[in-house]
């Protein structure tokens, strides 16, 4: 024994030091995800005080905490847990006798599902509680949390709402134009707030990470080109978009006027520092704070849409705007896609839209040859240019064909039943030649097959479909030599 302290008391102390933040805060109805470890940029908490039934409850925690071991964001636990509170609510109001797990069947499960239909139809968060939920089901049963589960109570695919098209959210060139006003963007009281917002424009980060950027985010190729890296928190990995000169200077001169050396991340000091310890903690500008000030700054610049109402701007529709720009300038997807920093082609085509001033643009440029291979040639500036176009993209979005286009008016009914190739309406270009080649193919079978059966009719049919296959795939295929496509350089292919 030393200096007053026994064994008994060194050992209540070492366990108290080493104590597992997750000792103290599994028992909790809300956790703080801070005081457990987890670097969380917006939602902090997770809630399960909603979830009234112990039976439902503790397996929700369990999950939940699976679900943040494995590295997935507080969000994502907090949606799922969310999911579950809406089955618990939906118990409630059901006045369903369920006393326990053992009582989930498949015809609670529908009685779930038409209670979100009633209350979320519609909505965004419709398929998400049911996927949710569905996830925590299967979850629950795989690592036995839950053993007397019946194995009716399931979620089908077919179970879940339609999803609905999303519409384009990109801003208008006409807000745009107001936006990016040199003198508009004076208009900014916080410097900081100003070049987050040049950089969303220019860039297309998320705003969670373009708050988060650091001093040593510029960075440059062997070539001398400068990118920004940030971290995309989304997807945890580092990323890299090209900027210009200009946005490079601006954030060079940002640094030299902060001349501030305090948070940093990485070792580095934090792009945009908060003054006072803001909500997250972590020493920068808050997306709460940024996405107020940027509609005080709209309403202060009184930007409106192109009918004079006050426009609805979002540090996310910058994301939307740039994609849809880059698309719209007929840059790759692909390109569009490592931009952006998406991990699928279907997300870039959500967030990136062609106008149809640019589909037009590339009707106009495309060679159309009709069913006899006489190539189809219309004025862009004549009195019929913009009728024609009309039709011709209503007849691309409902008489859709597997080789060319219908040139028909959509008001009509077509006669020529599955006989395009002999159709005066029938238009194509060289996107479709290696339809028509193998087309060809398969029309020389035939009229092999009813010559050897004696079939003339057959024969004099399809003869006369193989001599128009011919004479499109020679006037388009005239039309691929003198047009040849690009061949991609090195430098496309660069990560």
């Amino acid at each position: 024994m030393h200096d007053g302290v026994g064994p008994t008391d060194q050992s209540r102390s070492r366990r108290r030091t080493t104590l597992d933040p997750w000792d103290t805060e599994y028992p909790k109805d809300v956790w703080n995800a801070r005081t457990l470890g987890i670097t969380a940029r917006g939602t902090v908490t997770i809630r399960f005080d909603s979830i009234t039934r112990p039976w439902l409850r503790e397996p929700a925690k369990k999950w939940a905490r699976w679900r943040l071991s494995t590295g997935l964001t507080v969000e994502s636990a907090v949606m799922g847990t969310k999911a579950v509170a809406a089955f618990d609510a939906f118990l409630d109001s059901s006045g369903a006798a369920v006393n326990g797990t053992s009582d989930i069947d498949r015809g609670l499960i529908e009685r779930f599902l038409a209670y979100l239909h009633s209350h979320r139809a519609g909505q965004a968060s419709h398929r998400l509680a049911v996927g949710q939920f569905n996830l925590f089901l299967l979850t629950v049963r795989r690592h036995g949390w839950i053993t007397d589960l019946s194995s009716t109570a399931m979620i089908y695919t077919e179970d879940y709402p339609k999803e609905s098209i999303r519409q384009p959210r990109a801003l208008s060139e006409h807000i745009m134009s107001q936006l990016e006003d040199p003198d508009n963007l004076c208009k900014w009281p916080n410097s900081h707030h100003r070049l987050i917002t040049r950089i969303l424009i220019r860039c297309g980060l998320r705003i969670s990470d373009a708050v988060a950027l650091t001093q040593d985010c510029i960075v440059r190729d062997k070539d001398g080109a400068p990118y920004l890296r940030y971290l995309n928190h989304k997807m945890k990995r580092e990323a890299l978009v090209p900027i210009d000169e200009e946005l490079e200077q601006a954030i060079v001169d940002h640094i030299a006027e902060i001349g501030y050396t305090g948070p940093t991340v990485g070792g580095s000091p934090v792009l945009f520092p908060c003054t006072r310890s803001g909500v997250n903690g972590d020493g920068h500008v808050s997306t709460h704070t940024y996405r107020t000030s940027l509609q005080r700054w709209v309403a202060r610049c009184n930007i409106t849409d192109e009918h004079g109402r006050p426009a609805v701007v979002s540090a996310h529709r910058f994301r939307h705007t740039l994609g849809t720009r880059l698309i719209n300038l007929d840059v790759p997807q692909e390109v569009v896609r490592r931009i952006l920093d998406h991990d699928s082609h279907q997300m870039t085509a959500h967030y990136a839209r062609l106008s149809d001033t640019t589909i037009r643009r590339h009707w106009e440029a495309a060679r159309k040859v009709n069913a006899s291979g006489i190539e189809v040639t219309l004025d862009p500036e004549g009195p019929l240019a913009e009728a024609a176009w009309s039709k011709q993209r209503l007849g691309r979005a409902t008489q859709a064909l597997p080789n060319g286009y219908c040139g028909l008016p959509v008001q009509q009914t077509c006669p020529h039943a599955n006989a395009c190739l002999t159709c005066p309406t029938f238009l194509t270009t060289a996107e479709f030649l290696p339809q028509h080649r193998k087309h060809r193919t398969q029309v020389l079978q035939i009229i092999s097959a009813a010559e050897a059966r004696g079939q003339q009719r057959i024969v004099e049919m399809n003869t006369q479909v193989l001599g128009n296959l011919d004479r499109i795939i020679d006037a388009l295929g005239d039309d691929r030599d003198a047009h040849p496509p690009t061949e991609p350089t090195g430098a496309d292919h660069a990560s």
